[in-house]
């Protein structure tokens, strides 16, 4: 099941890959990135072009160029991130994209969905991208095949 857009995913693993990255000063080239993480270069440059206007990358120009965390990771959650990518209202929404979805008119999945989505908005406000780094870094976890 996919819950996040395919933008919000590779988003999220290229910020990963940034936070895994045991050199944190300098930039990555985008090119790298894309190649590591197989994600089409021309997608990913979109993806970090958005994530750069909103202020958790920096980014530079020219034949020593690339993509660098504008933000401590350690600083930057899991839930800020998804909302920042999917929007504000990423946790209202219902999983069948009902309009008017709730309480009073649920859909069929409603229950089990909205106590998801609360323990997926709680592990969301506690997860940083340092803590997801360091995971990688030490070999726990990976970023693709």
């Amino acid at each position: 099941m996919q819950v996040l857009s395919k933008a919000s995913i590779n988003g999220l693993r290229a910020l990963l890959y940034l936070a895994a990255q045991e050199r944190r000063e300098g930039y990555t080239g985008i090119r790298e990135m894309a190649d590591e993480l197989d994600i089409s270069f021309h997608f990913l440059t979109k993806i970090l072009q958005e994530l750069t206007q909103k202020g958790v990358l920096r980014s530079y120009r020219g034949p020593n160029g690339g993509v660098a965390l504008a933000r401590d990771p350690g600083t930057l959650y899991l839930e800020e991130l998804v909302l920042m990518m999917e929007g504000d209202d990423f946790f209202d929404t219902c999983l069948l994209g009902l309009p008017g979805c709730g309480e009073r008119k649920p859909c069929p999945v409603h229950a089990f969905w909205k106590e998801t989505k609360a323990a997926l908005k709680k592990e969301f406000q506690t997860t940083s991208l340092e803590e997801l780094g360091q995971q990688i870094r030490v070999g726990k976890v990976r970023l693709a095949d």
